[in-house]
């Protein structure tokens, strides 16, 4: 039993675990690398995929990155209910392979246009002396 603000919580890890798979959870704000991943999303549309947003983050940021990188941090989206994924046909190109498409629910579009929108915000008049750093 855990005491807290003159409440009982019973602790319940069957409960709590079920409760966890069901409810996506709070999101609270985006880190970094999810913001780069969520506007690979929106600019790759109906071919956003963990290779072809691997590609256009590296292409675009000029870093390497792991697709296990990409795949975990798309994993943590989707459990936060911010992205959906699905997989697709398998195709001859890949041997057969399928593919793993994503894309952004509403929460995960309202996500990514407040954190744009607090970037945009701090970054307002800073232009010039960004340049000179």
């Amino acid at each position: 039993m855990i005491f807290l603000q003159s409440t009982y919580f019973f602790h319940a890890p069957s409960i709590c675990s079920t409760l966890w798979n069901i409810l996506p959870a709070v999101s609270g704000p985006l880190g970094e690398f999810e913001q780069i991943v969520l506007m690979a999303i929106v600019r790759l549309e109906a071919d956003a995929y963990g290779a072809t947003i691997r590609r256009d983050i590296e292409a675009r940021t000029r870093r390497r990155l792991s697709i296990s990188a990409v795949y975990t941090t798309l994993d943590r989206l989707e459990q936060k209910g911010l992205i959906r994924s699905w997989t697709g046909e398998p195709t001859p190109e890949r041997g057969g392979r399928r593919r793993r498409h994503v894309a952004l629910l509403p929460a995960g579009k309202r996500a990514l246009r407040e954190s744009y929108t607090a970037y945009s915000e701090m970054a307002t008049g800073l232009e010039q002396r960004l340049k000179t750093l």
